[in-house]
């Protein structure tokens, strides 16, 4: 209770301290009421006032327009260092950030129990987004947000319906997922662009960001392993595996491809 009454306290004090602070400091120089046209106080000595004022005040810092140098925005890093802060950045941009990306990921995955299957259709995607994702962050394609975003949600609806009407993994299918690639990097060269990175530190924060977005899929790849695992033994104990199928991966990529559709039309039509 006395804490409590001696923080009471303590704050009436502050606020006094401040009510009492703010008419001083709004006249801290009342002459300047009396060397008005009607104050009454002698011109020559209010000039004489006025002058001592000028003396006694300090200047203001100018205020430069030139952006600040590289090194005060704390990006003076060696290549090593950038290299190692960009896996992280490109690893967030998948986990937790890239909703659009991971569910196109688990889309792939659920597409073939086959791991070889599934490892040919990852590694078609990683090469496509990594050869579109280094040719936009230097400039040479320059891609379009407003095409690029809705086609991304497209190859998600497509990769998922894929799912739903084939029994098995096509044998075009890693020539489609290069393709998909190609646009999703695109999408990761969009993220990359906007941290406005120097020169001078450009290629290692380009190969970290890519390293950062593997280490994302394969993180995503990973859970949904270990999460099909658990579900196939579930099954397989209950003796239905051949409901592997029905249960899981029809409606997980139903529930996909309704997302990747809506996505589409949101990015096409209803965003400003």
């Amino acid at each position: 209770m006395k804490a409590l009454v001696a923080r009471l306290i303590a704050a009436l004090a502050c606020i006094m301290v401040i009510s009492t602070s703010v008419p001083l400091q709004a006249h801290a120089h009342p002459e300047d009421e009396l060397c008005t046209p009607n104050g009454g106080m002698d011109p020559a000595l209010c000039r004489e006032l006025a002058k001592l004022d000028r003396k006694d005040a300090t200047p203001e810092k100018p205020v430069s327009d030139t952006p600040p140098e590289p090194d005060e925005l704390n990006l003076d890093r060696s290549g090593f260092a950038t290299f190692g802060f960009y896996i992280h950045i490109g690893f967030q941009h998948i986990l937790p950030r890239g909703m659009d990306h991971i569910v196109f990921v688990l889309a792939l995955f659920l597409s073939s129990l086959r791991i070889k299957s599934l490892l040919f259709q990852i590694s078609a995607f990683t090469i496509a987004h990594t050869a579109t994702l280094g040719l936009a962050a230097s400039g040479v394609i320059t891609p379009l947000p407003g095409i690029v975003e809705p086609l991304i949600a497209l190859t998600i609806a497509w990769a998922a319906l894929e799912n739903i009407l084939f029994q098995d993994t096509m044998a075009w299918r890693p020539l489609l997922a290069f393709g998909f690639g190609l646009i999703h990097g695109m999408g990761f060269a969009g993220a990359f662009g906007d941290l406005g990175l120097p020169d001078n530190v450009f290629l290692p924060a380009l190969l970290g960001f890519n390293v950062g977005v593997e280490f994302g899929q394969l993180a995503v790849i990973g859970m949904a392993f270990a999460a099909s695992l658990y579900f196939k033994g579930v099954l397989s104990r209950a003796g239905q595996m051949q409901l592997y199928r029905s249960v899981l991966v029809w409606p997980v990529s139903a529930a996909i491809g309704a997302t990747g559709l809506w996505w589409a039309i949101e990015r096409a039509f209803l965003q400003g």
